[in-house]
């Protein structure tokens, strides 16, 4: 379901089961954990001597850190995943909150854009955390037709229809004016030596084509390639690129941890700016099931503080997208993850019910 990492130290069981408690503790209340509350917790007789050894060690090996203002201890981002890869009891969703989801789903249409806003919707209503979905991303786009309509100063409207259905529009600034029957022209051309082939295969004989000499290509065909680089290189060179609609991005202000207005304010720019979010996301698109990134290991400063739990949803069979959500390093494991997971996929199930 997720990945793991190899720990150098093993702990034993009574380490374990006291790192187990405090996580659970600190992630309930939020406030560091002292050995009085863990010794009262435990329902073993240990006494507080040996609970404040265990916690000793546990700190010397980086489970666990002390606050300089408390006697309590907080688990480190290392704390944090020994204990969501080796200790942690999953809470799987009843079969009600299962159908509650599903129905929230079965309200939209066919519109991918708004399954992706409802999930990102849900995620964040659900978990209390800000939910994330990234806008599928079709592998398979063809060519079913390009048409070009001519505007004023040198700019003409391409209109792309994409897999027989979907219709995309830009407006190119071309070097020169282009008559309407020489862009009828260019897109007759394109659409019988394109038309239903892959968008990346027409990148790359358009590419190909490009690098030939002037002599052996007609006036039309040179106009047509012109005009296509400028629409149709665009689009499939930022195949990769994924959008992402985010939910909930408010609720991270009712963490203390991450209430600092200054943190906030970088946190929300770098959602607003969605690069290092999207680098991110791009990571899980690549893994299986779900993925946790807590703390320091998402590679992105700015998220330091928080955990990321992500899951990727498939169309056809394929992969096209992740959703996740993005909460404080201290949220509700054992609940967020089988979210995560099954919210992926019957987001999933939908697109392919109406795909």
């Amino acid at each position: 379901m997720m990945h793991t990492q190899t720990h150098d130290e093993t702990l034993n069981e009574r380490s374990q089961q006291l790192l187990r408690l405090l996580v659970e503790h600190y992630i309930r209340d939020g406030q560091p954990v002292g050995s009085r509350t863990l010794s009262r917790d435990m329902g073993l007789n240990l006494s507080a001597a040996t609970i404040r050894n265990v916690m000793a060690d546990l700190e010397e090996l980086g489970f666990v850190t002390s606050p300089h203002t408390s006697a309590g201890r907080v688990p480190t981002d290392k704390g944090y995943r020994f204990f969501v890869d080796t200790l942690l009891k999953y809470e799987p969703l009843d079969d009600e909150k299962i159908a509650a989801i599903q129905s929230r789903f079965g309200e939209h249409g066919a519109d991918h854009k708004a399954l992706v806003a409802a999930a990102s919707q849900m995620l964040s209503s659900v978990t209390r955390l800000a939910g994330v979905v990234t806008l599928p991303r079709q592998s398979h786009s063809s060519l079913s037709q390009i048409e070009f309509v001519p505007l004023s100063d040198n700019r003409v409207l391409a209109v792309m229809v994409v897999n027989g259905r979907e219709v995309q529009n830009r407006i190119v600034q071309l070097d020169r004016h282009y008559s309407g029957e020489e862009l009828r022209r260019a897109s007759n051309y394109l659409n019988q030596e394109f038309g239903g082939k892959e968008l990346s295969a027409v990148r790359e004989h358009l590419l190909s084509r490009m690098k030939e000499t002037r002599e052996s290509l007609n006036q039309v065909m040179l106009d047509a390639i012109h005009l296509a680089q400028h629409v149709v290189m665009p689009q499939s060179s930022g195949g990769s690129r994924m959008e992402y609609v985010i939910a909930g991005e408010t609720n991270l202000m009712n963490f203390a941890e991450l209430s600092n207005v200054e943190k906030l304010r970088r946190l929300f720019e770098a959602f607003t700016q969605q690069r290092d979010i999207l680098h991110l996301l791009d990571q899980s698109l690549k893994a299986e099931g779900v993925q946790i990134f807590i703390g320091q290991e998402s590679g992105y400063t700015i998220l330091d503080d928080c955990s990321v739990v992500t899951a990727p949803y498939t169309l056809d069979q394929e992969v096209v997208g992740v959703l996740g959500v993005i909460g404080p390093t201290r949220m509700a494991y054992e609940r967020i993850i089988p979210i995560v997971d099954i919210t992926a996929k019957l987001l999933g199930s939908a697109l392919n019910s109406r795909s």
